[in-house]
C-alpha cells in the first residue's frame, strides 16, 4: 500500500503517519527527514543537496525526487509508503509516478486531510509545551490542570513556537492551496483522492483513514 497524506501545516498529517506506521507497520517518508538524514550521512544526493542549500536556493524537484528513488530503492518490498510533504508539484508528481514504476509499486491512496482555516489557526496559535520536559498543551483543549504548572514535570516554564502565529498560519494555508491545487485534477481523475474531516478527533480521524485502506 502507497499512500500520499495531504493537509496544510498543523492539519495533523505528522500524526496520522505515526499512527500508519505503528498499526500497519508502513514507513513515512517525509521530505524534510530525509533530506536531514542525507545531509547528515553525507549520501550521493545529500552532498548535492547541501551545496544547493549552502548557496541559499531551495532544493530542486529534481534533487527530491532523487530522494525518494533512494529510499524506496532502500525498503523492503513488502512494506508500504507514507509520502509526506511530497508532491508538492505536478513535476514531482510526474516523477513519483515513474519513481513507483521503477520499483514496482503503485499509488493506491491520495488522502487529504481537510480543515477550517480558522479553527486550523485556533489550534495552532493556542498550543505551547513545557520548557523543561516538552509536555505539549493548548489554551483552550488541553491547558495544565493548575494554571502555570507542568502537568509532567512540575516545571512553571512554558514555550511557544514563533511560528505559531496568525499571519504564518494563514500564509503557510495559501501556500499550501497553491501548491496542492495543480496536482489534485491528475490524481482525481485516477479516482484515488478521499477527503478527509482532518478537525474531527485524532481517533475518529485515524478511523477513517484505516477505512480507506480496508
Amino acid at each position: 500500500m502507497n499512500i500520499i497524506l495531504l493537509g496544510p501545516p498543523g492539519a495533523g498529517k505528522g500524526t496520522q503517519s505515526a499512527g500508519l506506521v505503528e498499526r500497519h507497520g508502513m514507513l513515512q517518508l517525509s521530505t524534510g527527514d530525509m533530506l536531514r538524514a542525507a545531509v547528515k550521512a553525507e549520501t550521493p544526493v545529500g552532498v548535492k543537496a547541501k551545496a544547493v542549500m549552502d548557496r541559499g536556493e531551495l532544493v530542486s524537484d529534481e534533487i527530491v525526487s532523487e530522494l525518494i528513488d533512494a529510499n524506496l530503492a532502500a525498503m523492503d518490498a513488502g512494506t508500504g509508503a507514507i509520502f509526506d510533504g511530497y508532491p508538492r508539484t505536478e513535476a514531482q508528481a510526474v516523477d513519483l509516478d515513474a519513481i513507483l514504476a521503477k520499483h514496482g509499486r503503485t499509488l493506491d491512496h491520495v488522502i487529504e486531510l481537510e480543515v477550517n482555516e480558522d479553527a486550523l489557526v485556533e489550534r495552532i496559535t493556542g498550543r505551547f509545551s513545557c520548557a523543561k520536559c516538552g509536555a505539549l498543551y493548548h489554551d483552550t483543549a488541553n491547558p495544565p490542570a493548575k494554571e502555570g504548572v507542568c502537568d509532567s514535570c512540575g516545571s512553571t516554564e512554558f514555550k511557544r513556537r514563533p511560528d505559531d502565529n496568525e499571519e504564518t498560519v494563514r500564509t503557510r494555508m495559501q501556500e499550501y492551496r497553491a501548491k496542492t491545487a495543480p496536482i489534485l485534477p491528475g490524481y482525481e481523475a485516477r479516482s484515488i483522492v478521499t477527503r478527509v474531516d482532518g478537525m474531527a478527533g485524532i481517533e475518529d480521524v485515524a478511523a477513517a483513514i484505516d477505512g480507506i485502506l480496508s
